[in-house]
């Protein structure tokens, strides 16, 4: 009975164990895409600057009440005019600068850096 007892309890923490690294996991797995977004909202892009690691996909959403796009100065991407709550995302393979803008405000600019 001792025995039983003693491995239900050993079986209950190892459990809990996992449930904490699991928790912990999927919270750095937040942290980490939060860091990868880009707030469209009062007619700017927040962060203005953005820094990330080739290979990062950054996402864009307008939380704005009117719409938006997200345009790289050089065109290397688009997107389509963006409502309320719609996102564009892109995926930045090569290290440089990135400098874009809304093509419906083009005085909204902002850039992403890769390297």
């Amino acid at each position: 009975m001792k025995k039983q007892l003693i491995f239900t309890i050993a079986a209950f923490l190892l459990l809990l164990v996992d449930v904490v690294a699991l928790s912990r996991t999927a919270h750095a797995g937040s942290q980490e895409n939060a860091t990868n977004q880009v707030k469209i909202d009062n007619f700017s892009f927040t962060p203005a600057m953005l820094t990330v690691a080739p290979g990062t996909t950054v996402t864009w959403t307008n939380s704005d009440d009117v719409p938006h796009t997200v345009v790289s100065d050089d065109k290397i991407f688009k997107s389509k005019v963006l409502d309320t709550d719609e996102k564009f995302s892109y995926t930045f393979t090569k290290p440089g600068t990135y400098p874009y803008f809304c093509s419906v405000h083009p005085k909204m600019t902002a850039k992403i850096v890769v390297q």
